[in-house]
Parts: structure tokens; sequence; C-alpha cells
């Protein structure tokens, strides 16, 4: 059985040209070929997986389908091996080390940095002012990963350096992944700046955690965690992470902890603003604590926020392309793959799909009453062995961090256009720009 080719393919470039140029509606085409297609990222074929079965099988079989392929080969050079980049032999033990730092009990230590950053957004508006919210929830996703990773061990300025740095990598990351290999070796001001940013997020990273070691004080945050985890699957010598492992494993969650939650939250208010019957329901629940900030126990009482947060998430899931590579040789969807193979999926095609939602591109929050998410067909943090660590991290700090925002104010759409997601390494709401209006008017 021969895996159909996606169209559009060119010399050199393969499917570069529709990758770049509208990539969500070039994965919406192609389960019309098969549940299998193959297609190119620059160079190296790729086996574009749209079943949601195969996808499924793909992440429970974590040591056959390992991480790897074009988008992640790329993702280790920003952070090694760290724990979502990490190979097969490494996560096992990997998981084990970092598990202890997002361990329930340590959440509503960390929840307090969720609703104090968005109060800090929030008081920083100005009725009548226009913002750009992307940029504005990237600033707030930042301050609470620097306060729940490194409290007060990274300076307000070097965090603005680490931020800028991260936008940097983030903003080149798919294109380095599709183009021909043979630009990688051409000198140019893109490669410039994207290796001078590496570089200097990874000293960066490096003299904050030298600079904590040898201290044996819990200080609250994650790195405190991660220093102090000795590994219990080697009782003997309890080594834990320490050097270049403990930094791969700050910059993972640094960049799974930033733009990722920030376009959450970025889309979550577009989304509301083009709903208003949706967003009075999150205000409800947000006056419904009689003017106080929510905490972790009001978790339970943002059910409207948190089905708002799932169903941003399905519409627009961070991580929208995943790449896979084949372990040893071994057959899908009855289809023989040998090792070495690449092989990519994507939430957002399996989010979208009409057969496993009704009304798919609809925004309907209220989908998501009195039933649990398929696994097979909701994705947003992956699954099986190598899904998120940070998932129950990320959904509370984003409901906390929306019904605190909500509460505050209401921003307002400029145009009634549709916003179409900019696709690179995340799905971003480039340019989305919004008018903060007090509640009183």
């Amino acid at each position: 059985m021969s895996i159909p080719p996606a169209p559009g393919s060119l010399p050199l470039l393969g499917h570069a040209l529709p990758l770049v140029r509208d990539p969500l509606a070039f994965l919406e085409s192609l389960p019309a070929h098969g549940e299998l297609v193959r297609l190119r990222m620059g160079s190296r074929p790729v086996v574009m997986v749209c079943d949601p079965g195969l996808t499924r099988r793909t992440l429970l079989q974590d040591h056959v389908f390992d991480k790897g392929g074009p988008l992640y080969d790329r993702i280790r050079e920003l952070v090694g091996d760290g724990l979502v980049s990490c190979p097969h032999g490494l996560h096992r033990r990997q998981r084990r080390l970092c598990q202890p730092a997002f361990h329930p009990d340590r959440l509503p230590r960390y929840a307090p940095a969720f609703t104090s950053s968005a109060e800090a957004s929030s008081r920083s508006w100005h009725d009548g002012q226009v913002i750009d919210v992307t940029a504005e929830m990237m600033a707030l996703t930042a301050r609470v990963a620097v306060e729940t990773m490194f409290t007060t061990a990274l300076s307000a300025q070097a965090a603005q350096m680490v931020i800028a740095d991260i936008n940097e990598l983030m903003d080149t990351l798919l294109w380095r992944a599709i183009r021909p290999s043979l630009l990688e070796r051409l000198p140019g001001a893109a490669n410039h700046r994207y290796d001078r940013a590496r570089a200097h997020l990874r000293r960066t990273i490096d003299a904050v955690t030298s600079g904590r070691r040898g201290d044996p004080a819990d200080h609250g945050d994650l790195l405190s965690s991660l220093q102090g985890t000795g590994d219990p699957g080697n009782p003997a010598g309890q080594e834990g992470l320490a050097g270049q492992e403990l930094t791969d494993q700050i910059l993972t969650f640094f960049f799974a902890g930033t733009e990722t939650t920030a376009n959450v939250l970025a889309w979550a208010l577009y989304l509301l603003a083009r709903h208003p019957e949706n967003e009075s329901r999150v205000r409800s629940e947000a006056d419904a604590l009689a003017g106080a900030a929510p905490t972790f126990a009001d978790l339970p009482a943002l059910e409207v926020t948190h089905h708002v947060v799932m169903e941003t998430l399905r519409l627009y899931p961070p991580a929208w392309l995943v790449t896979r590579t084949v372990a040893e040789d071994t057959e899908l969807g009855g289809v023989r793959l040998p090792a070495g193979s690449a092989i990519a999926f994507s939430p957002y095609l399996i989010h979208r799909r009409p057969d496993l939602y009704e009304a798919p591109d609809r925004f309907d929050p209220d989908r998501w009453c009195g039933i649990q998410p398929d696994r097979a067909a909701y994705l947003p943090f992956g699954s099986g062995a190598r899904k998120c660590i940070g998932a129950r991290f990320a959904m509370a700090e984003a409901v906390l961090a929306l019904a605190t925002l909500i509460a505050r104010h209401r921003l307002v759409l400029l145009t009634d256009r549709p916003l179409r997601p900019t696709a690179k390494s995340t799905l971003s709401p480039r340019g989305l720009r919004m008018r903060v209006t007090a509640r009183h008017a």
C-alpha cells in the first residue's frame, strides 16, 4: 500500500510554500487524500497522519514514534535535551526528576503569580487605550514564568532580554524546519540574529542556575524544586539535575510557559470580544468573587471560564503541528514505515474535523459541559507518556489570569473582520489590537 502525495510540491522547496503561505488551509486539505499523506519539508519526506486513531497510536507508542523530525530537530537546537525534546531513552528519568516541580500540591504556591501578573497588566491600562493584546499577554506570562521559576533570581531587565530572545527564536523556528537545508550554510542577517539570540539566552539561564548552585533553601519556585530533586529511580546515587541538563529543563519550561499560554489568553480575549454573551458569563463568574482576585481555591467556581479556555485550546492549539521520528521498522495504517522515517500530525487538524465535533469552526464553550474530552480527539497537551507535564499549571494560569482580566476591563475589537492566525512555531493572533474600556462604560 502506497502513501498518496500531497499536491503542490516544488523541486528543492517541497511543500514549503503552502506551509508558509497558508499552512492551516493546507493541513485541512490533506484528509481528502487519505489517512496518511506524503509531503516534503524542504528536501525531507514527511508522512502526515490525518486520522485521529492513528494519531493517538503515535502518541501512545512513544518508544516507536520518538521525539524528532524537522520541528523537534530545531527545538533541540534551542533547549537541548529538555523534557519536551529529549529522545525516549532519556525521557523516563527526566520525567521522574521534573514531576515534583509540577505536583498538584505545589500549584497553590504558583497561583498567586497568575493573578498578580494579570492584575499588573490590568492596572497599566487606561480607559480608551488601544493595546497590542498578544504583546501584553506575552509580558503577562513572562512575569509569571520569571516569578514561578526564579522568584528574584532574574532581574526585570534580564527578563525583558530573555523575552526578546525567545520572540526572535520562535518567529523563525517553523521556517528553519521546512526550508531547504542548503540555506542553513548561507551567511545572512536572519541566521546571525538566530544564533546570537540562542547563545545569549543560554548564557543568561546558565548564569541563573549557576548562581543558585549549592543553595539548599527552597525558594518556592520551579528552580528550587528541580535542583532539590534526587532521582527516585537511582536511590543509591540520588543524582538530580545539574549543569547543562538543568539549563535545558529551565529553557524548556520557559519556552513552554510563555508564548504558548500568552497566545491562548490572547485568543480567548479575542473570542470573548466576538461573543459578548460568553464574555458576560465569564464576567459574572469573576464578579461572584465579590471583588477579590481569584485564587487557586476559586478554580472550581470558574467553570464557564474553564470551558472558554478549553474551547480556545481546541480552536487554536499552540502546538498546531508536531513531528516525530520512527525509531524502528513499524507499520501504521497498513503502511510499512522504515526506521528513520519522519511523520507529522496536527492537533489543529484533528480539532477541526466535522466527524469529531459538531460545527467544528464554531466557538462553543458549552460543548464541554458535563463531558470529559475524548483523548483521541482533544490534543492541546498531547497524550500518553509524553503529555505536557505542565498541563495543570497552564490551565490554572490561563483560567485565573483570564478571570482577573475580564473582571477589570472590557476589551473591544477595532474591526469586525475575523482575525487569521499566524502559524509559526505556535498559532499566534498577530496584529490583535483592542480598545480598553472601563467597566462602567
